[in-house]
């Protein structure tokens, strides 16, 4: 099989299907983004207020009221603290263990297909610049076959790179809002994250005084 025929076969397909799969990824990306902003809209602030209430509670060695603040809730440093108030009676030593066991989990839960907005934000103009390739390739193909013999033979070569370099264009529109979609996300991650590691250190802090208090 020649391989180069094989390709030049493909090219002369045209771009059209590379520009429908650059339209199917931000189709994809749109729906990520907003389900992730739906997603951290409902998470903002939550462990920041859960806080003083949590705190308080500790102090008084209420653990079944801390339990009953966290229950339910969504965000991801009332779901650590929910099984590390369960063992908290083992001491605050099991506790800060089941609590960074836990921190994985609730990080991969929020960065839940943020990769896939990094990988199109990456690759999508890699993606419109193959799709130019192959375009062009198509039209100085049918220029070997036919020629350029009118005026108007060259302006369709010329529509024809042109239609070609769309193709990039596109690349780029899906890129750039992917690559500033992903970014933010990502800071959205840690700001959560450094809000449930705040709920969680304190009430490690809270149960290693009483394990003190205790002995």
């Amino acid at each position: 099989m020649d391989l180069q025929e094989a390709f030049l076969q493909l090219a002369l397909l045209g771009a059209n299907w590379v520009l429908w799969v650059l339209v199917a990824l931000s189709v994809a990306s749109v729906a990520i983004v907003i389900e992730r902003v739906l997603f951290f809209r409902s998470l903002a602030g939550r462990d920041a207020a859960l806080l003083k209430p949590l705190s308080e509670k500790l102090a008084k060695e209420d653990l079944d009221g801390a339990k009953g603040l966290v229950k339910g809730a969504p965000s991801p440093g009332a779901r650590m603290l929910g099984p590390m108030l369960d063992v908290a009676d083992r001491g605050a030593g099991s506790a800060k263990a089941v609590a960074e066991g836990n921190r994985a989990s609730e990080k991969l839960r929020l960065e839940k297909n943020l990769g896939f907005l990094g990988t199109v934000g990456s690759n999508a103009p890699f993606i419109g610049l193959f799709g130019t390739v192959i375009e062009i390739l198509r039209v100085f193909h049918l220029l070997g076959e036919q020629g350029v013999t009118t005026g108007e033979d060259a302006s369709a070569i010329m529509s024809g790179i042109s239609e070609a370099l769309v193709a990039t264009a596109i690349g780029l529109l899906v890129a750039i809002p992917a690559v500033i979609a992903y970014n933010t996300f990502q800071r959205r991650v840690k700001r959560i994250l450094s809000e449930a590691d705040a709920l969680t250190g304190m009430a490690v802090s809270q149960l290693v005084e009483a394990d003190e208090e205790a002995s």
